[in-house]
């Protein structure tokens, strides 16, 4: 597997892993509000390794490259976090999905997205934004989730919450369940019991081993499905 850092045109850097050979589908992935970290480019590599060519963009690029929160400095993240646009969000991941497709090793119009905790958020924004372009997106823990602009999706969507989470209420994953049905959008949501926000990242106190492993397995599937096949 090769990993390098890039220059994404029209956005800020991004890390890259390939897995050799291809064409091959492509996956982008969101950071956390904590940035492009360990964990982030953990996750990629491992995407990757499942033959996908994957990449994570910085998202906080515009404020200076390579800026990170510690998952105990959450109030760095949230400002972090809070310098972002809808607008800019969307440009970056954008030109993210044109970086993959430009890309010899890359099969055009085979790119989906996840992200975590914000970078859920984002991957159902980019979603909705950017019907014609993603093909696929598994938001894990994905806070405020634009639920009016459902009415523009197009790509089948895997959303992963835990039901401990204090910073999405299950009500609110109600009423995204509610209104994907009410529009026949195809939309699963996975709910874990006793997980708590952040349960995948085995870098923090909330990691939860058994959803986490859960997780990779049906995000693995309905990749391979939407992607690959």
């Amino acid at each position: 597997m090769e990993t390098q850092l890039i220059d994404i045109p029209g956005a800020g850097p991004g890390f890259l892993a390939c897995p050799g050979g291809g064409p091959r589908p492509g996956v982008i992935v969101v950071q956390e509000a904590f940035g492009l970290n360990a964990h982030i480019k953990d996750v990629t590599r491992r995407i990757a390794g499942e033959g996908y060519v994957a990449l994570a963009p910085d998202m906080f690029w515009r404020g200076g490259k390579g800026r990170t929160a510690g998952y105990d400095q959450l109030p760095q993240a949230l400002t972090l976090r809070g310098e972002l646009t809808d607008d800019g969000i969307v440009s970056d991941v954008r030109s993210a999905v044109d970086a993959l497709e430009r890309r010899p090793d890359v099969r055009a119009g085979r790119i989906g997205i996840t992200g975590f905790c914000m970078g859920g958020r984002v991957s159902y924004l980019a979603a909705c934004a950017l019907p014609d372009r993603l093909r696929a997106s598994a938001p894990f823990y994905g806070g405020g989730i634009p639920v009016d602009r459902t009415a523009t999706l197009k790509a089948p969507v895997l959303a992963f919450f835990g039901d401990q989470d204090p910073f999405i209420p299950m009500d609110q994953v109600e009423t995204l369940r509610r209104e994907a049905s009410r529009l026949g959008k195809r939309l699963e949501v996975i709910v874990y019991p006793g997980a708590p926000h952040g349960f995948f990242c085995n870098e923090r106190d909330s990691y939860r081993a058994d959803a986490a492993a859960d997780a990779w397995t049906r995000l693995k599937a309905f990749f391979a499905q939407h992607l690959a096949a």
